[in-house]
């Protein structure tokens, strides 16, 4: 799918509430649906899992599905993928302080213990939740428990959630569900591809809650692209459900954490390329994006930030 830029401007400079309003009752409604159709299938497919490339909303989407069938009296827990991380050995702790660790290979994945936990969650078994410490590269249990009780639901969110090879798990008793951009942005005839999307988010998310330069989440980027190319993407065919989590109104709410920086790097031709659509993007004034926007993943203030 498509959508021209000058479409955007004129939804921000129209009526600016009620555009973003429609743009979020779209992604939502999807969401909606995903989650009827969960429920309605929760006893024999108890286990949901939710994957995505980087910066496609992954954690807003599994927080609001499982929001949703609360709502609808059906508990549901959510687990991130990334607390199953195998510790890492002394050796692997070298190759990481000299940035040559693959961080996106799904053999970071302590796949024998996710098996185990996966399969006591689903006998409705209690099992100790883990926790991965990033700075400690090691797993820690703070006491946390989950004990799933029949007809209740688990959300498994992470980027690897569509690999059979480290969910080891009966088919028939999971829903998949696919999250990403989709939607390109058009301007004169050129596109603005959604994995560029994607980067602004993470560009925006690392400097604001990951203290993180626009430089150093560049020289991460072509890394991370190249795993999702060669570790998701393989995957998404398996999907129950697919999400475009593209909100039309959202560069232009990135546009203010951007601009500046963008334009001291436009000789960086990936830089440039976004630059020459923001410059043309009308602005969104932070007020009018709603705590429900899926925006706020990445530049805060949302209802399931911390």
């Amino acid at each position: 799918m498509n959508i021209e830029l000058s479409e955007i401007n004129q939804g921000v400079t129209g009526n600016p509430s009620a555009y973003v309003r429609s743009v979020n009752y779209a992604y939502l409604s999807n969401l909606t649906g995903i989650a009827t159709d969960i429920a309605f299938h929760r006893e024999e497919r108890p286990i949901i899992l939710l994957s995505g490339p980087s910066g496609s909303g992954k954690t807003t989407s599994a927080l609001m599905i499982e929001k949703m069938l609360d709502e609808q009296g059906i508990e549901t827990h959510t687990l991130s993928l990334d607390n199953y991380f195998s510790p890492l050995t002394d050796y692997e702790k070298e190759l990481f302080a000299e940035g040559k660790l693959d961080l996106e290979s799904p053999n970071r994945i302590d796949r024998d213990f996710l098996t185990e936990q996966l399969t006591s969650i689903y006998n409705c078994e209690p099992v100790r939740l883990p926790t991965y410490d990033f700075k400690e590269s090691a797993r820690v249990f703070d006491g946390s428990i989950l004990h799933r009780k029949q007809g209740e639901l688990v959300i498994l969110e992470g980027i690897h959630s569509l690999n059979p090879d480290i969910i080891n798990f009966p088919d028939e008793n999971t829903a998949k569900i696919y999250v990403s951009v989709r939607t390109r942005i058009t301007q004169d005839g050129r596109e603005l591809h959604p994995s560029k999307i994607r980067l602004m988010r993470r560009l925006v998310r690392d400097l604001l809650f990951r203290k993180r330069s626009f430089k150093d989440t560049l020289m991460m980027f072509q890394g991370v692209e190249d795993g999702e190319n060669k570790y998701i993407m393989p995957y998404k065919y398996r999907s129950t459900y697919d999400v475009d989590t593209f909100m039309a109104y959202e560069i232009c709410a990135y546009q203010p954490f951007l601009m500046d920086a963008f334009r001291k790097m436009a000789d960086e031709p990936i830089i440039k390329e976004m630059l020459d659509f923001l410059e043309n993007t009308a602005p969104l004034e932070r007020k009018e994006i709603t705590p429900d926007s899926l925006v706020c993943e990445f530049i805060g203030e949302g209802q399931f930030n911390s």
